[in-house]
């Protein structure tokens, strides 16, 4: 009987750390692991984007896109996969198509070889501009569009099926179910891929989950029974809790075929040999120095590191990565005890903002107005710009349209500033040659390509690594 063959890919360069230790892993920590990960036969190394820019720039100082040269000098033989949120690359505004475009191009260039590509409202018209330009990068990376999975009252199997249609049909290479907050239920799981490989055909799907709920193994185990082709896992030291489900325990559930007891054997394969299956034992090493890494982080940024399976998690939805995140910033603003009244709140605020999935920015823009509620005892006293740009439709189509009144009454919003085309207004957004003007009037002249897309994306933070990387030449005033 013909064996089912499953690939890894490997997140423990980026959401494994993102998820646990909240994204502090430095480039000298990944560095002496670097060969033998690439020797290991993953599918990719997921190591780029998500919150890896944002950190390097703003805490480790590192430059993102050095970063990404050494991390490409050292992984000849397995890609380098990144997290792209659409019209939003990795800040939290949408950006003009010219900004998306080169942005891309360059990412592509300096050795991004997987663009994971989504929309945290699942509203294509944001992912146009980016999957385009991937697929017309000459590198020809692969292009991998979303489907970002939640639960919700609209949300179903088939919704997403038709939603996976609609990328493809944009040209995208491989489909991912990417369930950031660990939503995904064994056997909804089962039925979901199921109907997803009998829509698509060859194209190929992958599964991204979260240990949050405790479903992850489980949902793992259902995923490949109904033919999955790419399952996303972190090496021990940063797996399962609010990360993936762990690489050698899924290699290990696999090994013995005498006891599989579903139609089709399965095994993990070796993504350059797919008759060979990853070999378990050589991830030992490489687990015991990122275990040290680990300890590290958590003494260094004094981190918790470790989080405790949740099930509510099938009602906050908060993702893993900024599970960690929120812990270590209500410790840091002394708000430790509002812990359980945030979680109780994200999902009225949920409810209230038209059911978008919980993912980057959404996430964030949620969490911080669930988290005004909170701290002020009154729902919506103070309403940050971003929750009302997100109601009035600046980010895009929301699950389910939210109440004008809603809109207009509590959070204020004029109704003339309610968008109904974000791709408009994402036409007058700063284009490229303006950010670039703008680092030239700041002292920083002939900036490159990449320091102008850095600045576009964080500009404060940008700023101040310039400065302290960089000489600003000015004209002397008396």
């Amino acid at each position: 009987m013909a064996k089912h063959k499953v690939k890894i890919m490997e997140t423990v360069l980026r959401d494994g750390h993102q998820s646990l230790c909240a994204t502090r892993m430095r480039f000298r920590q990944m560095e002496p692991m670097l060969a033998q990960l690439d020797a290991i036969g993953y599918k990719a190394l997921e190591a780029w984007g998500g919150a890896t820019f944002d950190t390097c720039l703003r805490f480790l100082d590192e430059d993102p896109w050095e970063r990404l040269d050494k991390l490409k000098a050292a992984l000849k033989n397995t890609p380098i996969q990144m997290l792209l949120r659409g019209q939003n690359l990795l800040g939290y505004n949408h950006y003009s198509n010219d900004v998306v475009e080169k942005f891309v191009q360059k990412a592509s260039q300096h050795g991004v070889g997987v663009f994971r590509i989504f929309d945290a409202l699942n509203d294509v018209r944001n992912l146009r501009v980016a999957i385009k330009a991937a697929l017309e990068c000459p590198e020809k990376p692969e292009v991998q569009g979303c489907l970002v999975y939640t639960i919700s009252p609209v949300h179903t199997n088939e919704t997403f099926v038709e939603l996976a249609k609609e990328l493809k049909e944009m040209g995208c290479h491989s489909i991912c179910i990417k369930d950031m907050s660990g939503l995904l239920a064994p056997y909804v799981a089962f039925d979901l891929v199921s109907k997803l490989k009998a829509a698509l055909g060859d194209t190929p799907v992958e599964l991204h989950t979260h240990c949050t709920s405790g479903f992850g193994h489980a949902t793992y185990i259902k995923a490949i029974e109904a033919g999955v082709d790419i399952i996303d896992c972190a090496l021990s030291p940063f797996s399962s809790d609010t990360s993936q489900p762990c690489t050698e325990t899924i290699i290990a559930m696999f090994e013995d075929q005498a006891h599989q007891v579903i139609d089709k054997p399965a095994f993990i394969a070796n993504a350059r040999d797919e008759e060979k299956p990853l070999d378990r034992q050589a991830l030992t090493p490489i687990a015991k120095h990122f275990l040290g890494v680990k300890k590290e982080l958590i003494d260094e940024f004094k981190l918790k590191g470790y989080f405790d399976v949740n099930p509510n998690v099938l009602d906050f939805q908060i993702p893993g990565g900024m599970l960690s995140n929120l812990t270590n910033q209500l410790k840091e603003a002394g708000m430790e005890d509002k812990y359980q009244d945030l979680l109780d709140e994200m999902p009225k605020v949920r409810a209230d903002a038209g059911y978008p999935p919980l993912v980057t920015p959404s996430s964030q823009i949620v969490g911080t107005m669930a988290t005004f509620n909170v701290m002020t005892g009154e729902r919506y006293k103070m309403v940050p710009n971003e929750f009302k740009d997100l109601a009035r439709g600046k980010f895009g189509r929301t699950p389910v349209p939210i109440d004008r009144g809603f809109i207009i009454n509590t959070l204020k919003v004029p109704e003339d500033q309610i968008i109904e085309d974000c791709s408009i207004e994402d036409a007058k957004a700063e284009t490229f040659a303006q950010f670039k003007e703008e680092l030239n009037n700041k002292g920083f002249l002939n900036p490159t390509d990449e320091d102008v897309l850095s600045y576009a994306l964080f500009p404060q933070v940008a700023e101040e690594f310039f400065k302290k990387h960089y000489t600003q030449v000015t004209a002397y005033r008396r």
